[in-house]
């Protein structure tokens, strides 16, 4: 939603999805990356946006949430189109660098999808 209320009349034409599942990836390895398939190539990020109900706000490399070394997580937007923000934050994060995560954080990317983070 945050990147709706920036992006002023072109965001009008958008329809938010009447429902949406909810997913749960587990934090495993030292980086998830977030996007969208490139149908072109078949590159896939960990978490794909672009399965039904495609968030057309989400760019095909987003951002990776990334395990640092002390095991906590970070997520680092990846010069996004439209950003990240994490909390509902008005600005986006700036790009490539990392920002800490808590657990129960709430990153949101594209028009409309947040991934809470849960950690332990």
């Amino acid at each position: 939603m945050a990147m709706m209320q920036r992006s002023g009349p072109e965001a009008t034409g958008l329809n938010l999805p009447a429902y949406s599942p909810d997913k749960h990836l587990p934090l495993q390895g030292n980086q998830i990356s977030i996007g969208r398939r490139r149908h072109s190539t078949g590159e896939s990020p960990d978490v794909d946006l672009s399965v039904p109900p495609e968030d057309p706000g989400v760019s095909h490399q987003h951002a990776v949430l990334v395990q640092q070394p002390d095991g906590s997580w970070a997520v680092v937007d990846q010069n996004s189109t439209n950003g990240t923000t994490v909390n509902g934050g008005e600005e986006p994060i700036q790009p490539y660098v990392p920002v800490q995560l808590q657990d129960g954080d709430r990153v949101h990317v594209g028009a409309w999808t947040t991934i809470t983070i849960r950690l332990g």
